[in-house]
């Protein structure tokens, strides 16, 4: 894939570090994140991959203002967004969206879809004659039925309403959408039709992907680049093809050798081959966890 750069990147992420406060007065804090260093340009999609636990959605997170910013800085368009008020935030969501992994738990259950693609665009003062017309815009761009807008969200399967929340996203024309393991919950089936829809509508709109996912072929799929994280720090980053057909770091030759092939010989060499590499990891350094403790966040940005 090739993608449309700018000369100055649209999120610039530079030696960022994230810390939580320990439990306890005397606890020392929690270091989730150490010396982050991430770019994304106009109309690029950046695969951030990483097993559970590899800080990968806390990078997210403190893009969208959900994590505390310790050290380095985050930059939209040229400007610091790292310690950006709730008044600031609520401006920036015109350009800065998140599509969640479980859908059903980002979409109020109790509003009709219509309610909940409209809901962003009346926060921003836009009126209900134009908020109808771009709800309806909407359903067609993620290519869902117009009666879907009188129904609710336990109406529909797991992939339409991932696609209701990808419209969400859509719905104020952003710039960037951090993207959060958006098909892990889904099948394999379910999954190539949202990336070949993410896809395309990057395609249409020229937004930007910061995608977060544990799987190499599906970052491989939808990504420019590719960052790989690995105890809170990133330890290889460069073009999709590169990373994800031949890694030159450990942890993510490991994560490839994670893929099953049909080949029952090659699929017990690959096994050693990960068991090994597991093992000279571990020798490596001792395990520190990265992920902080999170909540379920139920709504986008306001």
């Amino acid at each position: 894939m090739t993608a449309s750069t700018d000369a100055r990147a649209l999120l610039d992420v530079d030696n960022l570090v994230v810390e939580y406060q320990g439990k306890g007065f005397r606890a020392r804090p929690f270091r989730a994140l150490t010396d982050i260093s991430i770019e994304i340009g106009a109309g690029e999609t950046l695969g951030l991959v990483g097993e559970s636990g590899s800080g990968k959605t806390t990078l997210g997170r403190a893009v969208l203002g959900l994590a505390p910013v310790t050290a380095g800085s985050i930059t939209f368009e040229g400007k610091d967004i790292s310690h950006a008020s709730r008044k600031q935030r609520q401006k920036l969501s015109r350009d800065l969206q998140v599509v969640f992994q479980d859908p059903y738990t980002s979409l109020n259950p109790a509003m009709e879809i219509g309610d909940i693609l409209a809901e962003p665009l009346g926060i921003q003062g836009i009126g209900k004659a134009e908020s109808r017309k771009r709800v309806k815009e909407l359903l067609d761009q993620v290519n869902l039925p117009s009666d879907a807008l009188h129904r609710q969200p336990r109406e529909f399967s797991g992939g339409q309403r991932q696609r209701v929340a990808i419209a969400r996203a859509l719905a104020l024309s952003p710039k960037l959408i951090v993207c959060d393991e958006p098909v892990s919950a889904l099948d394999l089936t379910t999954q190539a039709t949202v990336l070949d829809l993410s896809l395309q509508i990057q395609r249409d709109t020229g937004v930007s992907y910061l995608f977060i996912s544990h799987d190499l072929d599906v970052v491989r799929h939808i990504s420019h680049r590719v960052a790989v994280m690995y105890r809170g720090e990133i330890v290889e980053q460069g073009e999709a093809a590169q990373v994800t057909t031949d890694p030159q770091h450990p942890y993510t030759q490991k994560l490839l050798l994670a893929a099953p092939v049909p080949d029952p010989d090659r699929q017990q060499k690959r096994r050693q081959d990960r068991r090994r590499l597991a093992a000279e990891m571990a020798g490596q350094s001792a395990y520190h966890p990265t992920e902080a403790p999170t909540g379920t966040v139920r709504s986008v940005l306001r």
